[in-house]
C-alpha cells in the first residue's frame, strides 16, 4: 500500500496508537476542521467526512461484511463492503481503496465515484451518532476476501433477493439502507438492468 502524506502522518511507527482525527465539514462538504474520531461520534455528533464502498463480483453479487464483535461502534452488524473515514487531507477515493485492502485484503479491480449523501443516524445500542457527509464508491472485486478478524466478523456475496432476506432477519448498520439507496443509480449502471439492484 503506497504511503501518502496523509497516511504517513496517521501511521503508528513508534508503537503507540495516535489519536485518529477525522475531517469536519460543512453542509456542502467543505473541510472546516478536525476532531478526534470518538468525539466526532458522541451525541449529537459532528458532521464529518466518510466513505462507503460497494463491490460486486462477476455475477453481480454484492460483497457485504459483518462488523467484528469487538468494534466499539455498531459491532456484530452487517453492512456494505467497506466504510470508514479519510484521514485529514486524504482523498476519499484513496481512503476507500486503502480501507478496503486493510479490512478485507482485496484491492478493487474497478472503483468509481458514485456521488455523496449526507445523513444523521443515531445508534441506540452505543449512543453514538453517525453525522456524516459520505462519499460513495462502487466497483468490482475479482479475488476472494481475506478479512482482518479485528475488523470483520464474516463476509458474504449476496444477490438483491438474498440481501432482502438477510436484511429482514439480521441486524444491519443504521446507515446501510441510506448509503445503498443513494448508490443505487451507480450500482445499476455497473451491474446492468438484469442485476436487479
Amino acid at each position: 500500500m503506497p504511503i501518502t502524506p496523509a497516511t504517513e502522518a496517521n501511521s503508528s511507527s513508534k508503537g503507540t496508537a495516535p489519536a485518529i482525527l477525522l475531517e469536519l465539514v460543512d453542509e456542502q462538504g467543505n473541510t472546516i476542521g478536525t476532531a478526534e474520531k470518538l468525539d466526532a461520534h458522541r451525541a449529537p455528533g459532528k458532521l464529518h467526512r466518510a466513505f462507503s464502498v460497494f463491490l460486486f463480483d462477476e455475477h453481480g453479487r454484492l460483497l457485504i461484511q459483518r462488523r467484528a464483535a469487538g468494534k466499539y461502534h455498531s459491532p456484530g452488524v452487517w453492512s456494505n463492503t467497506c466504510c470508514g473515514h479519510p484521514y485529514p487531507g486524504e482523498a476519499p477515493f484513496a481512503a476507500a481503496a486503502r480501507r478496503t485492502y486493510e479490512e478485507l485484503g482485496v484491492s478493487p479491480s474497478l472503483l468509481a465515484e458514485a456521488g455523496t449523501v449526507r445523513y444523521n443516524h443515531p445508534d441506540p445500542a452505543s449512543g453514538l451518532v453517525e453525522q456524516e457527509f459520505n462519499h460513495l464508491f462502487v466497483g468490482m472485486v475479482q479475488s476472494a476476501p481475506r478479512p482482518d478478524a479485528e475488523e470483520v466478523g464474516e463476509t458474504a456475496f449476496v444477490t438483491p433477493g438474498e440481501l432482502a432476506e438477510r436484511h429482514a432477519s439480521a441486524p444491519f448498520s443504521a446507515w446501510f439502507m441510506t448509503v445503498l439507496d443513494a448508490a443505487r443509480p451507480a450500482i445499476r449502471e455497473l451491474t446492468g438492468p438484469a442485476g436487479g439492484w
